[in-house]
């Protein structure tokens, strides 16, 4: 009696690969890339953060009768200087505790990327600070969505 042998031919086994190959081709590229998403999450964080800070330090100058036209607090043993009760656009950065990855060159601009925000200190007594909405979101330095 013969054995009959069974298996996959090498033909058989090449295709395979190769359909592999051409599927990992296309499919590669979506996840290879996760920089940009990456650093729309840190600005995003950043942003939070800042948002955050500056209502902790309004509270405490609210509590430390600090609301002049100048003053300072103290958060976590760092001095933050104040405008009107409010963080300066210098102080902000430490009263968030950003970390020196962010550009923060231009006076009350967080930038990481191609994406940024501003902080704009309050100008008097009534107007309050003003935190603008992510920008440059766009494109593969700094893309919004997936």
């Amino acid at each position: 009696m013969k054995k009959q042998q069974s298996g996959f031919t090498l033909i058989e086994l090449i295709m395979v690969i190769v359909i592999l190959g051409i599927l990992a081709a296309f499919a590669l590229p979506r996840f290879a890339d996760f920089s940009g998403q990456a650093r729309y999450s840190s600005i995003n964080g950043a942003l939070g953060s800042v948002r955050s800070a500056s209502a902790i330090v309004h509270a405490a100058a609210i509590a430390a009768n600090q609301t002049g036209a100048t003053g300072t607090v103290t958060l976590e043993g760092q001095s933050i200087a104040l405008v009107h009760g409010y963080a300066t656009q210098a102080s902000i950065i430490t009263a968030a505790q950003l970390s020196s990855d962010f550009n923060t060159a231009t006076a009350g601009t967080i930038a990481l990327g191609g994406c940024s925000f501003t902080y704009t200190q309050a100008t008097t007594a009534t107007s309050g600070v003003t935190i603008s909405a992510i920008t440059g979101a766009t494109g593969q330095s700094c893309p919004a969505t997936p």
